[in-house]
């Protein structure tokens, strides 16, 4: 009895595992025709999923587009989720600002595009006046005398051409014009038949005459002794040219000698201008060159002067060079050691070339920036290479294209904001251990 139980039961289990089979193999759930089940898969052949090569998690960026990035997985004040940005992912939103519109007006962004122009650049420089070395004149004598009246004896006193300024007696004088009187009376003694005598009395006459011209007796002195015959005691030393007295040296009956110096006269109706030059504009500089100079003195007034010469040397201390400018002084307005700011109305010193603004211009001493507009908001921070400046613009050799935009004002605070992105970036940039493992984006 129990074998045929037993029997039994082996037929039932036999029979329960041939209805699972069937199951299997028919289309119901599970089976192999089920349209929706999943491919089988034999032992060791990897699926498509673990095929693909993962990627390397580079950091979690704002969803909002906003200049702040996290190593971790975490939410904007919104509640957002931080977008995961993988290697290759980076594009022109991960870089430089974006901003939104009412941000920009706030900041008062304003703009203007790079483009070609001819630049020219005036030089501006202080100046100083100083007197003409050309014209000034020591008044001296070539003898010995004494003087019996002075009629000049204030410095500072203007003085015209052929003026007395003092009455001397000179006792060579005396005697060079009684030599000419008895070199004429003997001439005039010689008869005039003996042609001989009458040649060599000439020749002494004419010696005579020579000598009181080399000693600079008055021509009209000279006149007045052939004329009359007289010898003049006393006469007048005049003024060679118009002018002022800068410099006295002597009073009334004091002896002269001879090389002595008794006036100095400088003429003040033309001025030199010395203007300290930076050495870095010198270049623009030419003799010849139209200069605008304004005086202290004279604010509403405007005169006109040409470079006429550039001196050799540099300051070594300021690192300017002087430069000559001669300024006519026809009324006497302008005077030595008088102030003054100077324009040179330079050329254009290059032919067309990209420029922008000076203001745009970001300059840290060892590199200098531009903010470029790129659009939709963005600023991009741009490094470029500068060349010369004029008309408050400077030109572009390298980093701009013509036509992009740049900032010119408000521009520091877009790149102190850039400088703040930059800063959290490096102090949030996940750490190497950290992408080394690949991690994926958060559930």
């Amino acid at each position: 009895m129990s074998r045929i139980r037993f029997v039994l039961a082996g037929m039932a289990i036999a029979a329960l595992a041939g209805s699972v089979g069937y199951v299997v193999g028919t289309g119901l759930p599970g089976g192999p025709r089920d349209k929706n089940a999943a491919p089988a898969t034999t032992a060791g052949q990897p699926t498509a999923e673990a095929a693909r090569p993962e990627r390397k998690l580079l950091y979690y960026r704002n969803p909002m587009g906003l200049p702040d990035v996290s190593p971790v997985p975490k939410k904007d004040w919104m509640g957002m989720d931080y977008i995961p940005v993988y290697e290759g992912e980076e594009d022109a939103q991960d870089r430089g600002i974006k901003l939104s519109p009412q941000k920009i007006q706030l900041l008062g962004v304003r703009t203007e595009p790079a483009r070609s122009r001819m630049l020219s650049r005036p030089v501006r420089a202080t100046a100083s006046f100083q007197f003409d070395e050309r014209r000034q004149v020591d008044v001296t004598v070539k003898y010995e005398a004494w003087i019996e009246r002075l009629l000049v004896n204030a410095t500072g006193e203007p003085v015209k051409a052929g003026q007395p300024l003092m009455l001397v007696y000179s006792p060579a004088m005396v005697q060079a014009q009684e030599e000419y009187l008895l070199a004429a009376r003997l001439r005039d003694e010689t008869p005039p038949d003996d042609k001989a005598a009458r040649n060599d009395a000439d020749r002494l006459v004419q010696g005579a005459l020579a000598r009181l011209r080399n000693l600079d007796l008055p021509k009209t002195v000279q006149d007045r002794l052939v004329r009359s015959g007289q010898v003049n005691r006393q006469f007048s030393i005049a003024a060679p040219i118009r002018g002022i007295v800068m410099d006295k040296a002597v009073v009334e009956g004091m002896r002269i000698m001879p090389g002595e110096r008794l006036y100095r006269l400088v003429d003040d109706s033309q001025l030199w201008l010395q203007a300290e030059v930076f050495e870095q504009d010198l270049g623009l500089v030419k003799p010849g060159q139209p200069v605008e100079i304004a005086v202290n003195a004279y604010p509403n007034r405007k005169f006109a002067g040409k470079v006429a010469f550039i001196y050799p040397t540099v300051n070594r201390d300021t690192r300017t060079a002087r430069v000559r400018i001669e300024v006519a002084n026809p009324d006497g307005a302008l005077k030595a050691d008088m102030y003054a700011s100077v324009l040179l109305n330079a050329e254009a010193v290059m032919e067309e070339t990209l420029a922008i603004p000076d203001s745009a211009v970001i300059d840290s001493g060892r590199r200098q920036i531009v903010i470029v507009d790129i659009g939709m908001g963005r600023f991009d921070p741009r490094e470029v290479r500068l060349g010369a400046r004029g008309d408050g613009y400077v030109e572009i050799r390298d980093g701009l294209e013509e036509g992009e935009t740049v900032v010119v004002q408000a521009n520091f605070l877009l790149d102190a904001e850039a400088n703040l992105k930059a800063a959290l970036q490096s102090f949030t940039s996940p750490p190497a251990d950290h992408q080394s493992h690949g991690q994926g984006a958060p559930k």
